[in-house]
């Protein structure tokens, strides 16, 4: 299988530029909040020092107030400025929560289907679940708060700059060892939690892979292997988090020990500076106090870091859908006519070996060509090519003269419209399975048409009846004479009805969509007895094509496949 992408750093910046851009208004706020509340609390150790200076020179009681009330209003407003500026950045965590949910769930829907089937299920799902989770949790309840202790960083450093700038550049010197620390886990911390994220795709992956195959895994006896690759996945987990918890494990006890360092250096640097009458004492006070202030905001981002961290990687993988080419891109022209041509198309399966060699095929608007051969001669690959699911790995498959794969996927669906065996069915009403708004009467025509006659109500929900095979592939049938594209590829989309039923389905069909063009992809060669040509496929070659009647008297290969159906 093939692994979805993972977006690089620039990706991953570019991201969040534009999401910032997306509300930059409440950024705008949320940052003059946060810058308010800053000074508001600078206010407060400022004061204090001024009390000391106050009290050390013999001030009078009555200034002591004036200033102590002044420390009370820098700390109601710090508190008020501080709350405010919470209650906008959660705001904005929501909001933009909310935009990268519906922007990967786009991303998602647009996806083309041949990336979604190759891509392991347990990834896509785990990037639309956990990650994205990660992710929205970060920006509700951890970006805000990381958002004001980096403001009040920025104000506190320039602040004890003020007071004395050789003391502030002692004070900070004394962080560096925090900045050599951070800058060591940073270095490592990203692709570690990339690779926790991979291990938990890879895990969930064997586990849906598990539960969706249980009745193999009992017929076939597979039990104990299967158990077997679930803990080898758990294995992966595990130490994969191990991995990173030893990261942080390495991180934070030299930063806790690194927070006292600033503090001792400008105390005994402060104090020198006081005694020689370079600074008063209120100043060398009012720069500790900063630089205790300076630690509770730099232990905030601190403790945050590891989920920024991780929420970071989650990001990334979340990002990752948007390197993924969407489903077709604008064709220059719109097709010219209904024709659908084939030219020397060679194709492989993840850059394996060709399973399509040299294919060359005209099909004719309106006409009914049925696709027959063995199994695993190239029947349903062709039929992919000619439906734009996958393109040509050389040659081109083209209708009025554009390629297939080129038409945007609202046009392409009007075009042509491709049916398998397997076909879902929503945990909705039956009217909203059917997927085209029409009217009543239409909706019922269009069941009629395919032999459903167990649909007698519209309103039915579907998600306590448990269809059959059978009445889901009816239920797909209606949905094609619904959609009434120009041309339908049947990959054996009537395998799984009884033989009455599949003949009724299909004259129906035929007799619906006598101006369109069917290309039935069959394993019954009653198909082939009633299309207007036959191409009869083996190892990836069309090696016979014309009409039934004509290829039974060149008694070749499909003749010999006519007498093994009828047992001759």
């Amino acid at each position: 299988m093939t692994a979805l992408p993972v977006a690089d750093t620039r990706q991953v910046r570019r991201a969040a530029l534009r999401l910032i851009a997306a509300d930059r208004r409440t950024v705008a706020a949320l940052l003059l909040l946060n810058s308010l509340a800053a000074v508001a609390g600078l206010g407060g150790p400022w004061l204090l020092g001024r009390i000391i200076d106050t009290v050390t020179g013999g001030g009078g009681v009555d200034q002591v107030d004036r200033l102590a009330l002044g420390v009370l209003l820098c700390a109601l407003a710090q508190t008020l400025l501080t709350r405010y500026a919470l209650a906008v950045g959660y705001r904005f965590g929501e909001r933009t929560a909310a935009r990268i949910r519906e922007q990967f769930l786009d991303r998602a829907l647009d996806l083309p289907a041949a990336v979604v089937e190759r891509v392991p299920s347990g990834d896509l799902t785990a990037r639309g679940t956990t990650d994205v989770s990660a992710v929205a949790t970060t920006l509700r309840d951890v970006l805000p708060e990381v958002f004001i202790a980096a403001v009040q960083v920025v104000f506190l450093v320039g602040a004890v700059v003020a007071i004395d700038p050789l003391l502030g550049g002692c004070g900070l010197l004394g962080l560096s060892g925090i900045g050599f620390v951070t800058r060591w886990y940073l270095g490592r911390a990203r692709d570690a939690y990339l690779a926790e994220g991979a291990a938990s795709s890879a895990l969930a992956e064997e586990i849906a892979a598990t539960t969706s195959g249980a009745r193999t895994v009992e017929a076939l006896r597979l039990r104990e292997r299967r158990l077997a690759a679930g803990r080898a996945a758990m294995d992966r987990t595990r130490a994969s988090r191990l991995a990173t918890l030893r990261l942080r494990s390495f991180f934070f006890p030299p930063v806790e020990a690194s927070y006292n360092v600033p503090v001792v250096v400008v105390l005994l640097l402060g104090g020198a500076l006081y005694f020689r009458g370079e600074l008063t004492l209120g100043a060398v006070s009012a720069a500790v106090l900063y630089l205790r202030q300076l630690v509770g905001s730099l232990d905030a981002i601190l403790i945050w870091i590891e989920q920024l961290q991780s929420s970071g990687a989650s990001f990334a993988r979340v990002e990752g859908l948007a390197a993924v080419p969407g489903e077709g891109t604008v064709a220059a022209r719109p097709p010219a006519d209904d024709r659908i041509e084939v030219r020397d198309v060679r194709y492989a399966y993840d850059e394996g070996r060709d399973v399509l060699h040299g294919v060359d095929l005209t099909v004719r608007p309106g006409e009914r060509l049925a696709v027959v051969g063995l199994s695993g001669a190239g029947k349903s690959t062709l039929g992919r090519l000619l439906a734009g699911v996958d393109r040509p790995r050389t040659g081109s498959v083209t209708v009025g003269g554009v390629p297939v794969a080129d038409l945007p996927p609202d046009l392409l669906r009007r075009q042509v419209v491709l049916v398998t065996q397997e076909h879902h069915v929503f945990r909705e009403s039956l009217r909203e399975n059917l997927m085209i708004p029409a009217s009543d009467d239409r909706l019922r025509k269009a069941l009629a048409t395919v032999g459903a006659d167990w649909a007698d109500d519209l309103d039915a929900d579907l998600a306590g009846r448990q269809l059959d095979g059978a009445q889901a592939q009816q239920l797909a049938l209606a949905r094609v004479v619904l959609a009434d594209p120009h041309t339908v590829i049947l990959d054996e989309a009537t395998a799984l009805l009884d033989p009455t039923t599949a003949r009724t389905a299909e004259r129906a069909l035929g007799a619906v969509l006598h101006d369109r063009t069917v290309i039935a992809v069959a394993h019954r060669l009653q198909t082939a007895h009633d299309a207007d040509r036959v191409a009869v496929m083996d190892d990836g070659r069309i090696i016979e094509l014309g009409t039934h009647d004509d290829l039974l008297a060149a008694d070749g290969p499909y003749a010999a496949l006519w007498r093994r159906w009828h047992g001759g």
